[in-house]
């Protein structure tokens, strides 16, 4: 009997030690390529600013992201989402399903979707409609841009972009495949990008698509405006429907294609793992994402004043999401 209370007292011990091992003193984000940097930036400014670590901020892409986050309640899971689009209704009930049932949704600001190649290349004036010939698979595939139309250069099609689960090719095929069909004379119903090599899939990693446009000046790429920001010196953004990708004309709403960026905070985590909750406030304070924040400097178009300060709060008081966001 004494074996077996000292061989159960044994197994206790070691089943708090493996808690205690497992436990995180460091927040865990995952998410958008697009969001990164910009939550990089916070990560770093809290770690600095703070007694608590300094964030872990991964790369996986919107929709790989979510997947994670609607994993699981628990240090084995991430506390913080990243998504250059709304989470879908389908991966909030996937949430729900794995016990993520207290879910807090935040709108930091807004980004443009742009096509933009290497300096030294053709500049590009683009419509949507002529983006969508040149790239949707029910349409003529055409080889080359001037077989799209013969004002644009008689060049071969060559466009980097993100692969499906990246945010903002969920965002470029709504904003652009699927608004501009009917005008570009395509069939709406279940268009998609074409795969025979006019449109190249480069990965969640945005700087190396930028690396790539260095390398060849003729090839366009797809992504989000802080990118062509951040590289101005080495790239160019093409116009579309006449308007030019710059920060005035997407605050302004001028620009088409320009989608609200997001981070997702599983509430449970709040008060288990340090810092979530002061991390989250650094994120949506006046000096980060604010008007004259450190992320305007990175890119970020930020929210009007009145939907800053309604979206701060919420993220102040961890309100829940209802699954009335999507009637």
């Amino acid at each position: 009997m004494s074996f077996i209370k000292t061989a159960a007292s044994a197994a206790i011990l070691i089943a708090a030690a493996s808690s205690v091992a497992t436990a995180r003193d460091q927040i865990r984000i995952v998410g958008s390529s697009t969001v990164f940097p910009f939550s990089t930036a916070v990560a770093e400014q809290f770690g600095r600013s703070t007694e608590f670590q300094t964030p872990v901020v991964e790369s996986t892409g919107s929709g790989g992201g979510l997947k994670l986050f609607c994993s699981g309640v628990g240090t084995d899971h991430p506390d913080i989402t990243n998504a250059s689009r709304r989470m879908k209704e389908k991966e909030f009930k996937l949430c729900g399903e794995n016990g993520v049932t207290d879910v807090t949704e935040a709108i930091i600001g807004y980004d443009g979707i742009v096509v933009a190649n290497a300096k030294g290349g053709p500049a590009f004036e683009l419509t949507l409609d002529q983006i969508v010939t040149a790239l949707a698979a029910e349409g003529p595939l055409p080889t080359t841009w001037d077989e799209v139309d013969p004002s644009l250069p008689a060049i071969k099609i060559e466009v980097l972009g993100p692969p499906p689960s990246s945010g903002t090719r969920d965002a470029f095929e709504e904003l652009v495949m699927e608004e501009a069909c009917e005008a570009a004379e395509i069939e709406c119903e279940g268009i998609s990008i074409r795969e025979d090599g006019a449109y190249i899939e480069a990965g969640e990693n945005d700087n190396l698509i930028v690396s790539k446009l260095e390398a060849n000046p003729n090839a366009l790429g797809i992504f989000g405006f802080s990118f062509l920001d951040q590289n101005s010196d080495a790239l160019q953004g093409s116009l579309i429907d006449g308007v030019e990708p710059e920060f005035e004309a997407i605050a302004a709403g001028d620009y088409p294609v320009s989608r609200s960026l997001y981070f997702y905070i599983k509430t449970a985590h709040v008060g288990v793992v340090p810092g979530l909750q002061e991390f989250a406030n650094e994120f949506m304070s006046e000096g980060a994402a604010g008007e004259e924040g450190y992320l305007v400097d990175k890119g970020l178009i930020p929210l009007p004043a009145d939907m800053f300060e309604t979206v701060s709060g919420d993220v102040t008081s961890l309100k829940t999401m209802t699954g009335e966001e999507w009637k």
